[in-house]
C-alpha cells in the first residue's frame, strides 16, 4: 500500500527519468497517453495525477504542488475506459494493481506505474498511428520517437531476429574465402564428426543460415549473417555503409598520444566480423596471464577473465542492430574495456543482469559462433561477465542504454570497488576522520564519483543492493553534506564531487610546517598551492608558478614525489598530484611513489587491479583515474 511518506519519498528522491507528475483535477490530461507510450517504449515508470511539478524550482517542497483530485472514482473509470479502447492505445500492458488512489495531505492523487513493454509488445502507440503515435523517454521527457527507431520496435517484435533475411545480388562471390576457410577449419576441429564437413561452402552456409534460397521465388543468396560474418571488406561497406568496426588500444598513451593501437577500416584487412573478432580478442587479452593448469594431459589456458572478454565481444556483435547507424567499437584503456554498439536492449537490464534470458537480435550469428565455441544460447553470457569480475574483486560492470543515440555500451571496469587512489583522494579532500565515519555506501558512492567523473542513481543500483529511493535519499544526503555537486538536469540528475569541499580537518598549518626542508622557492609554491586546494596538474603548476612548461613542471612536482611529500594520481589526462597520505603529515611515502598511487598492486595483477586486488587478479597494476567514461 502507498503511503504518503512513500510519494514524498519518490518526490523527492525518485528518478525522474521514470517519474511524471501531471495536475489533473477533474479530468485525464491528453498528455497521460503520450506518457504511457513513452514509459512502456523505455524502461516504464510513475506517473502521478494530481501532483503539479514547477521544473524551475530545485527545492522539492516548492517544486511540486498537490492539487485535489475532484470525483477519483470517475477518473479512474474514465482511465480505464480510454486505455482499453483500441483507437486511443494499441495495447493495454498494465494490470489493476498497477493503478490506485491515495491520499496526501488530505488531498486525492492517483498512481499509475506503467511497466517495461515486453519486446514483442513494442511499439505501444496512441491515436492508431504507430508513426505519429509513437514515444520514448529521454532526459528531456517525452518525444515522438523517429520512423527508423519505430521500425526497429518492430524489426525486434520478431523472434526469428534481424540478420536471416535475403540480400538481393548477394551471391557466394561476395564471400572472402580465406576468412570462411579458416572459420570452417575451426568448425571442423570442434565438430570433427559433423555432416556438414563434407558439404561444399555453398551447402554449408546454407545449412549455417549464411545463405538461403526463396522457395516461393527460387531467389537465393547471401543473408544478412552470411555477409556480416564471411563476406568481402567492399562487399559490406557496399551493403552496410552506415556501420562501422573500430578497434582502439589507449593504454600507456602519453602526451598527445591518442591511442597506441588501431584497427579500422584501412584497406589491409576484410572488414567483416570474424576477421573483426579474430584480430581484436587477442589484442584485448594479450597482457592477461595465463597460469599453468593441466585437464589430463591436456592445458588448459583459458581464465575466467579470458572467457568474459570474450562473452563481451560476442554479446556485442549478437545484439547490434546492423540496420542503424552506428560503430561496432571497442576500446582499452588502463582501467578496463568499453564494448559499443548500435541499437537498443531488447530485455530490461534487470533481467540481462540476472541471466537465463538470450534475446539476441541476430541469432545466426549467434549460432555460427556458438558452433565455433564462442557463447551460447543459454543466455549465461553476462553473468559470466558478472562472475568473472566479482572473482577479481573488481567494479560491478556498466551496463548502459542510450536511447537517444541508440546505442549500448558495456563497461568493464579492471580497478577495485574502492581503489587506493580514491581512497587517498577522498582522504584528503574530506579529512581523514571524516571520510573514515561516513558509512560504506556514502563512501562507495563518493568513490565512483571520483573514479567514473559522475554517478546517477541508475549507475549505483547496479553496484548497490538498494532500492532507488534509498540511493536518491543517501545521494541528497550526500548533496546537504556538500560533498556532492547535484547537477539537476530536468529529468535527469547526475552528481559530481565537490572538489571546493572544505574540511575544518584539513591541517594546513602543519601541513605548511611539512615545507620546512624545501629549500627551492617554487617546490614550496606548488606545496602551498596542494595544501590549499587538495591537489594540483601540471597545467596549474604553470599558471602558478614561474615555471614555463608542462616537461619543468613535471620535473618539479619530480622533487616533490622524491621526497615523500607528495603522491602522483592518475592516468594520461587525469594526472593529479595530492599530498602523501594523511594530508601530508605522514612523510614516509617510499620513493616507489614516483611511479604512481596506485603502483603498489601486487606483482600478479596485471592490468587494472589496485591495491585491493587479491593475489588472482589476472589484469594488472592500474595506472589511476579511470579514462572508461
Amino acid at each position: 500500500m502507498v503511503t504518503p511518506n512513500n510519494i514524498w519519498d519518490l518526490l523527492k528522491y525518485g528518478e525522474h527519468l521514470t517519474l511524471e507528475c501531471k495536475k489533473a483535477t477533474n479530468k485525464i490530461p491528453d498528455s497521460l497517453w503520450e506518457t504511457y507510450s513513452a514509459f512502456a517504449n523505455t524502461v516504464g515508470g510513475t506517473i502521478l495525477l494530481g501532483i503539479e511539478e514547477k521544473t524551475k524550482e530545485n527545492d522539492f517542497k516548492k517544486r511540486f504542488i498537490i492539487s485535489n483530485i475532484e470525483n477519483p472514482q470517475a477518473r479512474l473509470k474514465e482511465f480505464w475506459d480510454t486505455i482499453n479502447n483500441s483507437s486511443k492505445v494499441n495495447l493495454n500492458i498494465l494490470r489493476n494493481s498497477d493503478v490506485e488512489i491515495c491520499v496526501i495531505d488530505e488531498k486525492n492523487i492517483i498512481r499509475i506505474e506503467v511497466p517495461q513493454a515486453d519486446y514483442t509488445q513494442r511499439p505501444i502507440y496512441i491515436n492508431n498511428n504507430p508513426i505519429s503515435g509513437t514515444y520514448k523517454r529521454n532526459n528531456e521527457g517525452d518525444y515522438h520517437c523517429k520512423e527508423s527507431e519505430i521500425r526497429a520496435m518492430y524489426r525486434d517484435s520478431s523472434d526469428d531476429g534481424n540478420d536471416g533475411g535475403l540480400l538481393e545480388g548477394y551471391t557466394m562471390d561476395d564471400i572472402d574465402p580465406e576468412t570462411l576457410k579458416a572459420y570452417r577449419n575451426l568448425f571442423t576441429t570442434l565438430n570433427q564428426d559433423h555432416v556438414w564437413n563434407t558439404v561444399d561452402d555453398k551447402s554449408f552456409l546454407l545449412n549455417l543460415g549464411g545463405y538461403t534460397v526463396d522457395r516461393r521465388t527460387k531467389a537465393e543468396g547471401l543473408t544478412t549473417a552470411g555477409l556480416l560474418m564471411f563476406g568481402r571488406g567492399l562487399s559490406i561497406r557496399e551493403r552496410f555503409a552506415n556501420i562501422r568496426m573500430d578497434f582502439i588500444d589507449q593504454t600507456g598513451i602519453s602526451g598527445d598520444m591518442r591511442w597506441s593501437d588501431r584497427l579500422t577500416y584501412d584497406g589491409m584487412w576484410e572488414n567483416n566480423l570474424c576477421n573483426f573478432i579474430w584480430t581484436v580478442v587477442p589484442k584485448l587479452t594479450r597482457e592477461i596471464k595465463r597460469p599453468f593448469k593441466l585437464e589430463g594431459m591436456i592445458r588448459i589456458d583459458d581464465t575466467p577473465v579470458h572467457k568474459a572478454i570474450r562473452e563481451s565481444m560476442i554479446n556485442m556483435l549478437i545484439h547490434s542492430d546492423y540496420m542503424i547507424s552506428g560503430v561496432l567499437k571497442v576500446i582499452k584503456n588502463d582501467n578496463g574495456f568499453i564494448f559499443s554498439n548500435p541499437g537498443s536492449l531488447k530485455l530490461p537490464i534487470r533481467r540481462i543482469y540476472e541471466g537465463g534470458n538470450s534475446k539476441a537480435r541476430n541469432p545466426r550469428i549467434q549460432t555460427m559462433l556458438r558452433m565455433i565455441g564462442y557463447g551460447d544460447n543459454a543466455g549465461s553470457g553476462f553473468p559470466t561477465i558478472l562472475d568473472a569480475w566479482r572473482r577479481e574483486k573488481w567494479r560491478q560492470p556498466n551496463l548502459y542504454e542510450d536511447t537517444e543515440l541508440q546505442q549500448v555500451d558495456l563497461k568493464l571496469y579492471t580497478i577495485a570497488l574502492m581503489p587506493k587512489e580514491a581512497t587517498l583522494f577522498l582522504t584528503n579532500l574530506l579529512g581523514e576522520n571524516t571520510y573514515k565515519t561516513l558509512p560504506s555506501e556514502e563512501q562507495i558512492i563518493l568513490g565512483t564519483a571520483f573514479l567514473e567523473h559522475f554517478v546517477s542513481n541508475q549507475r549505483l543500483q547496479q553496484i548497490l543492493e538498494l532500492h532507488p529511493t534509498d540511493i536518491g535519499k543517501t545521494l541528497n544526503e550526500l548533496v546537504e553534506k556538500n560533498m556532492l555537486i547535484s547537477n539537476f538536469k530536468g529529468r535527469w540528475t547526475t552528481y559530481t564531487i565537490n572538489e571546493d569541499y572544505k574540511s575544518n580537518e584539513r591541517q594546513v598549518l602543519s601541513l605548511k610546517s611539512d615545507k620546512s626542508e624545501l629549500k627551492n622557492e617554487t617546490d614550496k609554491k606548488i606545496y602551498d598551492f596542494i595544501c590549499e586546494n587538495g591537489f594540483i596538474t601540471t597545467k596549474q603548476v604553470v599558471a602558478n608558478t614561474e615555471i614555463a612548461t608542462k616537461q619543468g613542471a613535471r620535473t618539479a612536482l619530480k622533487r616533490l614525489i622524491t621526497s615523500g611529500l607528495v603522491l602522483k594520481m592518475g592516468a594520461g589526462q587525469d594526472v593529479r598530484y595530492v599530498l602523501s597520505e594523511n594530508n601530508g603529515a605522514t612523510k614516509g611515502a617510499t620513493k616507489g611513489a614516483t611511479k604512481g598511487a596506485t603502483k603498489g598492486a601486487t606483482k600478479e595483477s596485471t592490468i587494472g587491479s589496485t591495491v585491493e586486488s587479491t593475489k588472482g587478479s589476472t589484469i594488472g597494476s592500474t595506472k589511476g583515474a579511470t579514462d572508461i567514461i
